[in-house]
């Protein structure tokens, strides 16, 4: 299984960012699909999650911020984050799977893309 996110880099608070989320050698229809983040000062941070059925989560800090989605046609997974904020920068990186506690090992992830907010 390959797992595989694009999209982060450098945007000013406020600003937006989607990153995505390719899953190769794996029936992505049948996957749920998390992004999760790792903030040096604050460790793991699940974000959210998107359901085989599209039932979607998040973690509160997020919730009217930040939209996942999928297309289970291109296997990808998105995560659309608007209004950024400071305390948003990390590595960003999405896992087959859902686990929300902050010591989750997630077996299928990928490598993790970049997202930093500058204010």
């Amino acid at each position: 299984v390959q797992v595989m996110e694009s999209g982060g880099g450098l945007v000013q608070s406020g600003g937006s960012l989607r990153l995505s989320c390719e899953v190769i050698g794996f029936p992505f229809n049948r996957a749920a699909i998390s992004w999760v983040r790792q903030v040096p000062a604050r460790g793991q941070e699940w974000v959210s999650s998107i359901y085989n059925n599209f039932t979607t989560i998040y973690r509160d800090s997020v919730k009217g911020r930040f939209t996942v989605s999928r297309d289970n046609n291109a296997r990808t997974a998105y995560l659309q984050m608007n209004s950024l904020k400071d305390e948003d920068t990390g590595v960003y990186f999405c896992a087959l799977g859902v686990c929300t506690m902050p010591t989750c090992e997630f077996h299928d992830r990928g490598q993790g893309t970049q997202v930093t907010v500058s204010s």
